[in-house]
């Protein structure tokens, strides 16, 4: 069970990142911003080429800064050439998948046994023993969420919020939206990029099809967080991004551990998701069947 329950942690820390880059952009900024699965698949490329020239802790900044540049795309199309937002996603998405063949010269490029990560760092310098993967994903996650909270405080920070609510006020006030839209999509997918090189140098290989479905991943946590702990200030959001993403992952690392045919893993996914995205309206139709029945007996009791 301990063994779930770290497996679960660290995985739930490692895709955090990408619940919490579309916490930003999708709750936040209201933009469906499918350049993720991309995103994440480029910062996992960037990170594993980096990692083989032996430089696993500058791996992580350079997934970063090709993340946002693939963010600062997605903005453009949508900003300056006038791409509805879900489309222009879809493009940046489809062109990174040549992209990130490039950057690793295939579709598939293994760190090796021989090659240095920061996990493996970590482990050489006797940090927390076995707990060592868990500590650096935690320290690395835990310090973005907090930089991501104290951004969205600042006066640009708030001004990307404001976009969010309503770019015609924001406008109105004398804020350029562009510049606040492009900022924000950049920031949240030098997030998903930041996930996958972590993934990557976690898993010691990057593949072309590592990116799939990181948009419904993160989403599922998301909501899952938001249900449990509740809408509140942007700590207390980032929080339940956190605990959703641990969440999700308990749930798939138990399938994993209790042998579940690999057939079925997609299924069991698809199923944690539509529970996921479906809870709000379960719990509002939970509420309405106990508001009746505490009617029903009221009127029972007056009879």
């Amino acid at each position: 069970m301990l063994i779930v329950l770290q497996g679960a942690l660290e995985q739930g820390f490692l895709y955090a990142l990408v619940a919490l880059a579309l916490f930003l952009s999708y709750s936040i900024l209201d933009i469906a911003d499918l350049t993720t699965d991309g995103a994440f698949t480029l910062g996992c490329a960037v990170s594993a080429t980096v990692c083989l020239a032996g430089h696993p802790v500058l791996a992580l900044p350079m997934a970063v800064a090709a993340g946002a540049a693939a963010g600062f795309v997605t903005a453009f199309l949508q900003t300056k050439l006038g791409v509805p937002s879900i489309l222009a996603g879809i493009i940046t998405n489809f062109g990174l998948y040549s992209i990130n063949m490039m950057v690793m010269g295939g579709a598939n490029r293994p760190i090796g046994l021989k090659n240095q990560t920061v996990f493996t760092l970590a482990q050489g310098a006797g940090v927390l023993g076995g707990w060592a993967k868990l500590a650096v994903a935690a320290v690395i996650v835990l310090a973005a969420g907090g930089a991501l909270v104290f951004f969205l405080g600042t006066r640009l920070g708030l001004s990307i919020r404001a976009t969010g609510d309503n770019k015609d006020m924001v406008r109105a006030s004398s804020i350029n939206p562009v510049f606040t839209i492009t900022v924000g999509l950049c920031v949240a997918n030098a997030l998903t990029a930041l996930s996958g090189g972590l993934v990557a140098q976690y898993m010691k290989s990057s593949d072309i099809n590592q990116g799939t479905g990181m948009v419904v991943i993160g989403l599922a946590s998301l909501i899952i967080g938001q249900t449990l702990i509740g809408r509140g200030g942007m700590a207390r959001c980032v929080a339940a991004v956190l605990l959703g993403s641990v969440i999700y992952q308990l749930f798939y690392v138990a399938a994993l551990r209790f042998n579940v045919p690999g057939e079925y893993l997609k299924l069991i996914a698809a199923v944690i998701v539509a529970g996921a995205i479906a809870m709000p309206a379960l719990k509002q139709w939970a509420g309405l069947q106990k508001r009746r029945h505490a009617a029903r007996r009221h009127r029972g009791g007056e009879r």
